[in-house]
């Protein structure tokens, strides 16, 4: 029979990612990811339910997290989940359940910090991936005034929809 692990989660840091390297000097780095669900209870109002997971980022991948996520960073994790058993300085038994990210898709700063996806210099993506180039502010415009050195297109041309790394439209996630 077959089975599969895999987690995909959307939300915001908690605080900033944590970095250390194993005896082998393998990166590895850790954060906490919060997502919130809002519904509305009996009387109308809308509640928040905030749940939080530990991220594990191993490799390549572990440096960009610790290089360009802050607190309050909007993430998309791709994943699975992991349960570990270890015991606390007392010899009490603690149980701990991970996310051990495979993708980290950088969405940008959250609401509240006022910034959008690609404040880094970079469209939105997932590092350690093709970075593809940004597009310029006005695509229709004429390549004498693309200070980018995006293409430009004819007026009557509609550009094309954006693509997230690995060439899926921007149009297929489900978000």
């Amino acid at each position: 029979m077959a089975s599969m692990n895999r987690v995909t989660l959307v939300g915001n840091l908690g605080q900033a990612p944590e970095m250390r390297y194993t005896q082998n000097q393998i990166p590895v780095c850790n954060f906490s990811l919060a997502t919130t669900e809002t519904r509305t209870d009996a009387q109308g109002n809308k509640q928040d339910q905030t749940e939080w997971h530990r991220v594990i980022v191993w490799n390549k991948q572990a440096e960009n997290v610790n290089k360009y996520l802050t607190k309050g960073s909007s993430v998309l994790v791709e994943g699975k989940i992991t349960y570990r058993k270890w015991q606390d300085k007392n010899g009490q038994d603690r149980y701990t359940t991970d996310i051990v990210a495979q993708r980290v898709l950088f969405l940008g700063k959250s609401q509240g910090q006022g910034q959008a996806a690609g404040q880094y210099g970079e469209p939105a993506q997932q590092y350690g991936a093709p970075q593809q180039q940004p597009m310029a502010a006005d695509p229709f415009a004429s390549p004498q005034a693309n200070q980018m050195g995006a293409p430009s297109f004819p007026q009557n041309t509609p550009s094309p929809a954006p693509q997230a790394p690995g060439g899926v439209s921007l149009d297929d996630i489900p978000f």
